[in-house]
């Protein structure tokens, strides 16, 4: 299995640069926007190094996205010097887990250590309240450094071989940003229907239904608070959970029909495996052993809303959660006004402030113009 390892990835800075080019001078940039993404089938659980227990299919998101400007200078010392900001506002406790994903890609990207980075981002969404700020955060970062490989070294020339090693490096970061380098519809992980997927990158997925090319997806935000557990600490609270090795099994076992679900248009199953995986997540989070509940109540009110609206009209409306507490309402573009007019009148009452992110199914990443000069952008006002 390939994991990208190449020693000779080193920029000899002597033969290419004076003394005084060595001083703390902008030396380069790169700006990415990239997309959070919501698994129907869910990764829950880890082992080795960033690679899943199951295999994973995601939908990419559209509006829910983070944009990260990274600009590299050449490094005046020895220490790998990283700071980054959010909305406008430095923040050293993501630097640090920078710098810690750094750390880890030095076999991947010996020239990692030829740079200091100054990063600058911000969010669509509440940052931290469980709608994948991880994947999209670290799919961006990503994105950059196989950009500088790219200008650098002339490699990753081909579209398909920077998005898989994108997909590989976003994984090192957080597991489901590996889904995050990729528009549409993702899988991540082995499965037995396709031997050549794999654990160390995501796929796009290519055989999938009109209806759900173009998917709608609402978010109703519960609460945009920092959620109490994170991801990490969740995932590593399945080693110990009685249920873990049942729930694997169960989400190979899903894949194949949310496949044939997503191919052939079958929306029936498809809201079955997308609200029953969501209520296996969160009941895997309850039957931890040290339990948590990320759920709030407004949550349940929502979901119970949800259920009594697709009785009462036969719509194909579903819900899905991700970890965290805010629930993704997901329905055929057909039906979208009668849709927007149910929640005006029936659930934007449980949104805290009224907060709905109008979402569908997205394009991927984009990247965008560099900004080296002042960061008005990313600066609030």
């Amino acid at each position: 299995m390939k994991k990208y390892i190449n020693p000779n990835l080193l920029i000899d800075w002597n033969l290419k640069e004076t003394e005084t080019d060595r001083k703390r001078e902008r030396n380069g940039g790169y700006r990415w926007k990239s997309p959070s993404n919501l698994a129907i089938i869910k990764y829950w659980g880890k082992h080795g190094n960033q690679l899943p227990r199951n295999p994973s299919i995601s939908m990419t998101l559209q509006a829910a996205f983070t944009e990260t400007q990274m600009n590299y200078y050449l490094a005046t010392g020895k220490n790998q010097l990283v700071t980054f900001s959010y909305n406008g506002k430095e923040n050293k406790a993501f630097a640090a887990r920078i710098i810690r994903f750094f750390d880890s890609l030095r076999p991947v990207f010996p020239f990692i250590d030829d740079f200091e980075y100054d990063m600058y981002s911000t969010n669509s969404f509440p940052h931290g309240s469980g709608i994948a700020s991880s994947a999209s955060a670290m799919s961006a970062v990503a994105l950059c450094l196989c950009d500088i490989e790219r200008e650098h070294f002339g490699t990753l020339q081909d579209d398909e071989a920077f998005y898989e090693k994108a997909s590989y490096v976003a994984r090192l970061g957080s597991g489901s940003a590996a889904r995050s380098v990729y528009g549409g519809w993702t899988e991540w992980g082995t499965h037995e229907c396709d031997p050549s997927l794999t654990d160390y990158w995501a796929t796009q997925l290519t055989e999938i239904h009109p209806s759900f090319q173009h998917m709608k997806d609402m978010i109703l935000i519960t609460s945009s608070a920092e959620k109490s557990v994170s991801s990490s600490a969740g995932h590593q609270l399945m080693e110990g959970n009685v249920y873990a090795d049942v729930r694997y099994q169960q989400a190979k076992d899903r894949i194949p029909l949310l496949l044939s679900a997503l191919k052939t248009g079958d929306w029936g199953t498809f809201g079955k495996i997308a609200e029953n995986e969501a209520l296996t997540l969160h009941a895997l989070m309850m039957s931890s052993e040290e339990s948590y509940i990320l759920m709030h109540p407004n949550s349940l009110a929502i979901i119970e809303i949800i259920r009594e609206y697709r009785r009462e009209t036969g719509h194909h409306v579903y819900f899905s959660l991700d970890a965290g507490p805010n629930i993704h309402m997901l329905y055929p573009a057909a039906i979208d006004i009668e849709v927007r007019k149910f929640v005006d009148e029936r659930l934007e009452q449980y949104c805290q402030g009224g907060q709905i992110i109008y979402d569908q199914v997205g394009i991927g990443p984009e990247r965008q113009e560099s900004d080296l000069g002042i960061y008005s952008s990313f600066v609030q006002s």
